[in-house]
């Protein structure tokens, strides 16, 4: 569960268009917006270390400092750059950590290599790797296991498979949201008309070959 806190502090901003925007960024800064509750939205920068050390538990309660005032916010939103990664814009959201809110977490599958399906060779495929939940702030996981160390080849296991932790509802349709699959391993099988053609171009050489011996003979 990510029931720790983390703390971040950050600037008040002026929007000043896109030309700024990215001298902030050569700077080693963030641009972000703060929003929710019953506040008005509020543009900031972060240090982009400080945000990237804030955001490694990815449902973690942040208790954000902005103007001396703190409150606690969760990440709504980000955009990375498409080629290095880095930090493009955070958007966080106010939170109040009685009330419930959704959110999406990420399913870690475990013990894949335990199951007899992936022994006997077949090929795992994760369909869904986020799902949405409900949860009080403080109570949102990092991530949920799904363990498939039971998981034949032909199987497909649903969202009604995984059991969240405490406080925790699973809102996607249980019975129709699909999580991983067992495919069966792919055999290289030549078809018929493969191994016709091949069988006859192995003859024709053989006969070409013997025809060659005999003139040798004579």
């Amino acid at each position: 569960m990510a029931a720790e806190e983390t703390t971040l502090t950050v600037a008040p901003r002026e929007i000043e268009g896109s030309r700024a925007t990215r001298r902030l960024r050569r700077s080693g800064l963030v641009p972000g917006i703060v929003y929710g509750g019953d506040a008005d939205p509020l543009p900031f920068q972060v240090d982009a270390r400080e945000l990237r050390n804030a955001l490694a538990h990815g449902g973690a309660v942040i208790q954000l400092t902005l103007d001396g005032a703190q409150t606690p916010v969760v990440l709504k939103d980000h955009h990375r750059h498409p080629v290095n990664g880095n930090m493009l814009h955070v958007d966080l959201l106010r939170v109040d950590l009685t009330q419930r809110i959704h959110a999406t977490v990420v399913v870690e599958v475990i013990n894949a290599d335990d199951a007899p399906g992936i022994k006997g060779g077949g090929v795992l495929e994760q369909v869904t790797r986020e799902i949405n939940i409900e949860a009080l702030p403080n109570e949102i996981p990092d991530t949920i296991e799904l363990d498939v160390s039971s998981v034949e080849v032909g199987d497909t296991v649903y969202l009604s498979a995984l059991t969240p932790p405490s406080g925790v509802a699973l809102l996607d349709d249980l019975e129709e949201t699909v999580l991983v699959s067992v495919l069966a391993p792919k055999l290289s099988v030549e078809s018929e008309d493969e191994i016709e053609t091949e069988t006859a171009v192995v003859g024709e050489k053989a006969d070409e070959a013997a025809a060659s011996e005999g003139d040798s003979a004579e």
